[in-house]
């Protein structure tokens, strides 16, 4: 087969083929044709989207590390303390190796923050499926995923002593024949500890470390970069395999070399395109060359050819450079805990990534070219046909001439859209490493973090995404997206560093799904712009669509921040009595366009979503974060999905929890439905002692935001009224439904 002929079976495009012709100045073998599939692949190179990411902001008197720059972003957190963190998908691995595929993933996030010198402390995962309760073939294939990721995600976070301490699973048939899988990895480390992936130092050794190189993942990178078929189970070669053990092994001894002074000079892990990524991208960052010979490269399997071997990516294996003449430490260390180090090759001055097997050249290219160079395109943009019809609907012909409120939240509750996610986050190890503050289940998750020069910081994470709102208005979809964010973080009284996002959308060359994905980084970019909140980081995965079509467009943001000083961490349930029912920010509910609601009650994604008012959610997350210094908070919970009568219901379900009597007002234009389901921002719920209203009132008024008494908790009935309804339930109903959906379906 001609060199053009193989290059366009890899992915690669005409016009992309003759570029690395043009570059290299000759006709490219099939292994350097091989190396540009998987570095020119979207997964590696983001060429079609590195243009929107440009749009976001990246710096910040917080960043020590920016976007782009290494594995992960990095902030500085106050008193030398550093927090390492970032985002990454599997999503094609999942859907076709469910348990390897998210195992892997967190595997490989794993590496990209240890790689920068942290110590990893906490994932968080956002997962995404078809509706498990559907019937027939669909649904037993969902069931089939959702368990086999999260054992994935278990698996691989257990044994390794990294705590998963929330996330998100969101259902929708959107997702049937596409799963999402993003993993959220923290780590933390001192300033000066802060590690670079460059290869500097001409003469310098370049050792591989870790686990041996195999024929798994083969090419995973393209694979990635492509749709998804009836056919893709035949490239189950493409997904890695894991070994957690290794893992742990891995960043244990990579931990302890770092501490040597002076050892290190750069590192990289391999990742997608392992040897090849790992070796052009450090050599381009050092601006420097690279030399390898691939006969002294571990292998765990016979008659490898340099082109599986380059193109690799088996898991649990990193590059390191170090000083020459301190190659016996870094061997020492890594013997001791049972790994292997193997001196592969050398920095030189030439720019180059030489290849040898036996001391003949096999490839030879310049590093620049394969890492930084890549083609940038601009695809077309059009706005969705459907959109504007979907957005002018009438939602009020939808809904029942007499409101059934009591029935509707019976089948939220009953759904597994909406149920506990107990059954998943039991089987996630979150205690390990006694760092967990705030379990899984609240807005935020919260550590415990010692300090360089002693004492503790709480630290905070969070993890949002929300397809619906994204599919009918991208840009204030995703504005909306980083507000909640933000707004989750504040009731953990917390102020946001950073963000990193995973843009999850379909083929980049359709132009109504790149019009959403433009929209939806220009929205988040303006969201994040007004909170000061750089991006430091992240992953684009894109041709997430299946024979069925593609999925909604998914923008999932990652949060972290720091607790300020004097808040107090309050649970997001309600007690047994004796409270008063706050609400914090507007009474505007926002309609229910787009809404849960819609989706789980009527079947339907329809309406206009409500415009974000960013001033007003920042003075409300500004006043929270004052709020939680009082004395006398007891619960706090941000209304989101499916609403404030959703959001009080999730106040009563924990095991301590009593009922509550509350009135929620209603617009003399607004169906009592709309008022209850709406999904506005800019809300939080609060529960506090009756010493404490007046202070906290005095607090609102003074930042312009809106405080309202709603009612009283206590007893173990739950009554709302709303407009014309008033309807009641018992506590105990509403719980068990809630607690038992999930398992129902799945077990």
């Amino acid at each position: 087969m001609k060199a053009k002929e193989f290059a366009l079976t890899l992915g690669l495009s005409a016009g992309e083929y003759d570029q690395i012709e043009k570059g290299m100045g000759r006709e490219p073998n099939e292994n350097e044709i091989g190396m540009f599939s998987v570095m020119w692949s979207e997964h590696c190179s983001y060429k079609n989207t590195r243009r929107e990411l440009r749009k976001f902001p990246t710096t910040g008197p917080a960043v020590l590390v920016k976007a782009g720059e290494e594995n992960a972003g990095v902030v500085d957190a106050g008193d030398g303390l550093a927090l390492a963190y970032k985002i990454e998908s599997h999503n094609h691995p999942s859907a076709v190796e469910p348990f390897q595929g998210a195992a892997t993933g967190v595997g490989g996030i794993l590496r990209d923050i240890f790689t920068m010198g942290a110590r990893p402390v906490a994932f968080m995962d956002s997962l995404r499926f078809g509706r498990p309760e559907a019937k027939g073939d669909d649904g037993k294939r969902t069931r089939s995923l959702i368990k086999g990721v999260v054992s994935g995600i278990s698996h691989y976070g257990n044994c390794v002593g990294v705590p998963t301490i929330g996330g998100e699973l969101v259902f929708d048939q959107a997702y049937d024949g596409n799963p999402l899988v993003n993993v959220f990895c923290l780590g933390t480390l001192r300033h000066d500890q802060i590690r670079r992936g460059a290869a500097k130092g001409v003469g310098n050794p370049v050792f591989y470390v870790g686990a041996k190189t195999g024929r798994d993942g083969l090419a995973g990178a393209a694979f990635a970069s492509r749709d998804l078929t009836e056919e893709s189970k035949a490239d189950r070669p493409a997904v890695q395999v894991g070994d957690p053990f290794v893992g742990k092994l891995l960043f244990e001894a990579c931990l302890e070399l770092y501490a040597r002074p002076d050892l290190v000079v750069g590192v990289q892990d391999m990742g997608a395109a392992g040897l090849t990524c790992s070796t052009c991208e450090t050599a381009s960052r050092g601006g420097s060359g690279i030399e390898i010979e691939l006969d002294l490269v571990p292998q765990r399997e016979t008659g490898m050819t340099p082109y599986e071997i380059l193109l690799s990516e088996s898991q649990e294996r990193m590059l390191i450079i170090v000083h020459k003449g301190r190659e016996a430490e870094l061997k020492e260390i890594f013997a001791r805990w049972g790994l292997d180090a193997a001196e592969i090759g050398t920095v030189t001055e030439t720019g180059r990534v030489v290849v040898k097997e036996g001391g003949k050249v096999v490839a030879d290219v310049p590093a620049r070219i394969l890492a930084d160079d890549a083609p940038v395109y601009e695809r077309e943009a059009k706005v969705p046909a459907k959109l504007a019809e979907r957005q002018k609907l009438d939602l009020r012909k939808i809904l029942p001439a007499k409101p059934k409120v009591r029935e509707d939240l019976l089948k939220l509750a009953t759904s597994p859209a909406t149920g506990s996610r107990r059954w998943v986050w039991n089987q996630y190890d979150h205690m390990v490493g006694l760092r967990t503050v705030v379990r899984p289940g609240g807005d935020a998750a919260v550590l415990r973090v010692e300090k360089p020069g002693g004492g503790w910081v709480h630290v905070a994470m969070t993890l949002d995404g929300n397809g619906r709102w994204c599919a009918q208005d991208p840009r204030e979809g995703s504005k909306a997206l980083v507000a909640e964010a933000c707004r989750n973080l504040a009731c953990a009284g917390a102020v946001p560093l950073g963000l990193t996002d995973n843009l999850n959308y379909g083929n980049p060359h359709d132009p109504e799904i790149f019009w959403t994905l433009r929209e939806g980084v220009e929205g988040m970019a303006e969201a994040c712009r007004f909170f000061d909140l750089p991006v430091t980081g992240g992953n684009v995965s894109l041709y997430n669509q299946s024979p069925a079509g593609p999925i909604h467009p998914t923008p999932v943001v990652g949060v972290v921040g720091k607790v300020e000083e004097g808040v107090r961490l309050v649970p997001g349930i309600l007690g047994k009595g004796g409270g008063v029912v706050l609400l914090l920010g507007t009474q505007e509910s926002g309609g229910l366009g787009a809404s849960l609601y819609l989706q789980e009650i009527h079947g339907v994604l329809a309406g206009k979503l409500g415009k974000v008012n960013l001033k007003a959610e920042k003075e409300l997350h500004q006043l929270m974060r004052s709020v939680l210094k009082l004395k006398g908070v007891r619960a706090v919970h941000d209304v989101g999905e499916g609403g404030i009568l959703w959001a009080l219901a999730e106040m009563t379900f924990g095991e301590e929890s009593g009922g509550a009597e509350v009135e929620i007002p209603c617009g003399s234009n607004e169906r009592p439905e709309e008022a209850l389901f709406g999904e506005g921002a800019g809300r939080i719920l609060l529960e506090v002692d009756e010493e404490a209203v007046t202070g906290i009132e005095g607090l609102a008024k003074e930042a312009g935001v809106g405080c309202y008494r709603l009612g009283k908790t206590g007893g173990d009935i739950f009554v709302i009224r709303c407009g014309v309804v008033k309807e009641k339930w018992a506590g105990k109903e509403l719980k068990d439904l809630f607690h038992n959906s999930l398992p129902k379906v799945l077990e």
